[in-house]
């Protein structure tokens, strides 16, 4: 599992730092989280292939994170794509886009669909055979949604000298990994878990940005590898973090710490504090494991 910040900072974009989009690659897929102004020069400086994002998850409609929808799109459009792209995000998103489309008449030249979501319960947007991604609802000024991410089990690991030692012929290996008992060439039943250990623990990443304080999304998130939480505000102005509907470092670091996440990246700085370090530094004060997202930044789990 990869992730990609492409840009982790609130409210406009400056010369130095940029608005909310991030890439996770997970188990083959790229996705990609938000989309604020900027995304497409940042997926270019990070060497991100256009063509690998088929999907792209909206948190929600404030323009510093998604105002660089449209220019992307219609970016895909002038490069010829032809491999379709889903959208998914807030009822409006098709709105807002096909109308820019319809009046600059950019109408795209491959297949674009629109998931547009309303639902306050956490809800299935995708599934293959590895990968599952469902809402995370937030509480925030407007309808907003997080993305948990989640890898679904895999192959059970093969133990080569237990296979060897019951003579089971090399054509059934795969069955074994599945979980299935099979007969060995002696005609013998042998039962699987005998021959193999369990597989990798599945990775799971939650994306978490933009929100109050809100411990109701715990249960979901609970065990979760790694968990990206926005953190605008600092202690000495939680007084802002209620009414604009934010978290401080230290709220954040609750969450991760109520949820026993393994890791916590902080994300969504207020660009009015001297050093987003400010926010590792409150953060480790309430949980042990936390990282800082930057522009630029990629994390490998």
């Amino acid at each position: 599992m990869k992730l990609t910040i492409l840009g982790c900072y609130a409210a406009t974009p400056r010369t130095f730092t940029n608005p909310t989009s991030q890439v996770l690659e997970i188990n083959n897929h790229l996705f990609l989280i938000d989309c604020g102004e900027g995304t497409q020069v940042e997926l270019r400086r990070n060497k991100i292939k256009f063509s690998r994002i088929k999907h792209i998850f909206i948190s929600h409609l404030h323009g510093d994170h998604c105002f660089g929808l449209v220019g992307l799109i219609s970016t895909f459009r002038l490069l010829n794509r032809e491999t379709e792209l889903h959208v998914y995000g807030p009822k409006g998103i098709k709105e807002i886009i096909t109308l820019q489309l319809k009046l600059s008449k950019s109408w795209t030249n491959y297949p674009l669909f629109f998931h547009e979501l309303n639902s306050k319960e956490p809800e299935l947007l995708f599934e293959d055979e590895k990968v599952t991604v469902e809402t995370i609802p937030l509480n925030h000024r407007i309808y907003t949604n997080g993305f948990l991410f989640k890898e679904k089990p895999g192959p059970r690991k093969l133990l080569i000298n237990e296979i060897m030692k019951y003579n089971i012929d090399v054509s059934l290996y795969q069955s074994v990994k599945m979980g299935k008992d099979v007969e060995s060439n002696d005609g013998e039943i042998i039962p699987n878990h005998l021959v193999t250990g369990p597989p990798e623990k599945p990775m799971s990443y939650a994306f978490c940005s933009d929100t109050a304080y809100y411990p109701e999304i715990i249960a979901q998130i609970l065990n979760t590898t790694v968990l990206y939480h926005e953190s605008t505000f600092l202690e000495a102005n939680k007084e802002l973090a209620a009414p604009t509907k934010h978290s401080t470092a230290i709220q954040a670091a609750q969450i991760a710490k109520d949820a026993k996440v393994e890791k916590l990246i902080l994300g969504h700085f207020s660009t009015r504090y001297p050093s987003i370090q400010l926010f590792k530094e409150e953060a480790l004060t309430t949980f042990p494991n936390v990282e800082l997202a930057d522009d630029g930044k990629i994390f490998t789990f």
